[in-house]
């Protein structure tokens, strides 16, 4: 058995990742992934030896073309992982908020969804917490790094981590569903149809398809990149140099708008995207033509944005733990104390609104019209602060085949699918009948093992022609 272990590590925060290929008899494992991690692992069978050596000579040759040398393990030092620095002060604010419940997750937070079934929180201690929309926990998952934000594309719910991956929580075991390259250093995340969008440090933004492949990047007009939102006209993406539309198929650039200061987080409704930056100001921009359409003053640098459907009401966060609410033609109907820090990130849903602070904590606003207007008039709610549940079910991620449950039979109602390779690389395809065989299977890479066969509880197509599993994942004895 020889093996053979390649480093490409660039200055200025470019690259810094290793590939190792080991080759047994009939077999090659190839090891992948920053440096420092353990990375993701997949093995190949051939039918001979010299097949496989002459596989494993290929993989070697392309990595060297793209600049990997040999090296020794453990003798480079990992590159430490960039987390948002953030200031907070206390709000000058004569009262707090319309708060109806609040829940300290333990770490400053900046990850959040809202849906019809749950609220989810992601924190910096890689803690992701699910509630009921009444404030009780339901469950815990607990991953491997920070948690930069949760993103949802209709069911699936992806959290963005400080290790380079974005995990799939929508199951009752998260897994690994995306790595994103070591050279990205992720800021923030939106996913649409399957299709990752990553925006990054260094302003870029890079674009992954279903099977979890790089499709195109672009080198953004500013550094620092926040923002970045998608839907079926185009990925939108706000840096120090503003907000820039491209194409969602090979990343043209539809327009450029500069914004009053750079970009520190982004919002879209139907037609409009809505932009908060470090000078102050939240800009809604024309989604046709990049268009400014209105400006929202606030007091300090705008850490998030959200609005009511249409946005009839605009609400901010400030780095002054200050929340914001605005009518649509940009007139201030008050300004607040969040109760519990500066909002990192908001959202809006059914007349509430969530904000995750710099403390921690998850906090449900009442934003309803008629909270709204009470609160102009100092009238607002006392505070339920939410406890945690004595028995709380926590689940960590499912990384690999050994690690996955197997079942002799599949259950009914379930959809057999299987791992298959198809021009030297490993493909899922459904196996059970009623399904489009020659489709492709949104699948976890580290759970990808030729000629093995998987159970799971559902198949959905996606747009593109592909589909896209939904609950759990067991391996087919």
């Amino acid at each position: 058995m020889t093996k053979t272990y390649l480093e490409l590590s660039q200055d200025g925060g470019g690259a810094h990742k290793f590939y190792e290929v080991e080759v047994g008899v009939l077999e090659v494992s190839v090891r992948y992934g920053r440096i420092g991690a353990a990375g993701q692992a997949q093995t190949s069978t051939f039918a001979t030896p010299e097949k496989a050596r002459a596989a494993a000579a290929r993989k070697i040759a392309e990595k060297v073309r793209k600049g990997y040398v040999p090296a020794v393990p453990g003798q480079r030092a990992p590159r430490p992982v960039s987390r948002r620095e953030v200031a907070s002060t206390p709000s000058s604010a004569r009262a707090v908020a319309p708060v109806l419940w609040r829940f300290a997750t333990g770490s400053s937070a900046f990850g959040i969804h809202i849906d019809d079934d749950r609220c989810w929180v992601g924190n910096q201690a890689g803690d992701v917490y699910t509630l009921a929309h009444g404030g009780e926990v339901l469950a815990h998952y607990r991953l491997p790094d920070g948690v930069k934000c949760l993103v949802a594309d209709d069911f699936w719910i992806y959290a963005g981590c400080d290790d380079g991956r974005v995990y799939d929580l929508s199951s009752k075991l998260p897994y690994a569903a995306y790595d994103i390259a070591g050279e990205v250093d992720i800021f923030w995340l939106d996913i649409h149809e399957g299709v990752l969008n990553v925006a990054d440090r260094a302003g870029r933004l890079t674009v992954i398809d279903h099977e979890d492949e790089h499709q195109w990047a672009r080198g953004g007009r500013g550094e620092h990149a926040w923002m970045v939102r998608a839907d079926d006209r185009a990925v939108y993406h706000g840096h120090t140099g503003g907000v820039t539309a491209h194409a969602p198929d090979g990343g043209a650039e539809l327009w450029h708008t500069p914004t009053r200061g750079g970009v520190l987080f982004g919002w879209q409704e139907a037609d409009a995207v809505y932009a908060g930056t470090e000078r102050r100001v939240v800009q809604r921009l024309s989604k046709a033509t990049g268009a400014i359409e209105a400006t929202y003053l606030c007091d300090g640098p705008v850490y998030s944005c959200a609005t009511s459907p249409g946005g009839r009401f605009v609400f901010a966060g400030d780095s002054t733990s200050s929340v914001y609410c605005f009518d649509r033609d940009g007139t201030r109907l008050w300004k607040l104390a969040t109760g519990g820090g500066s909002a990192l990130s908001m959202q809006y849903r059914h007349e509430r609104l969530y904000l995750v602070t710099t403390d921690g904590s998850l906090v449900c606003v009442d934003a309803s019209e008629a909270a709204i207007a009470s609160a102009q008039q100092g009238h607002v709610p006392v505070a339920r602060d939410v406890k945690l549940a004595a028995a709380l079910p926590t689940y960590a991620p499912a990384t690999e085949v050994a690690a996955m449950a197997t079942v002799a039979a599949a259950p009914e109602g379930t959809v057999v699918v299987e791992c298959v390779r198809e021009a030297g690389r490993t493909r899922i395809h459904v196996v059970s009948d009623g399904y489009d065989r020659s489709w492709n299977v949104q699948f976890p890479r580290a759970m990808r093992e030729p000629g093995t066969r998987y159970v799971v509880d559902a198949v959905h197509p996606a747009s593109g022609g592909f589909y896209r599993v939904r609950g759990d994942i067991r391996r087919l004895r």
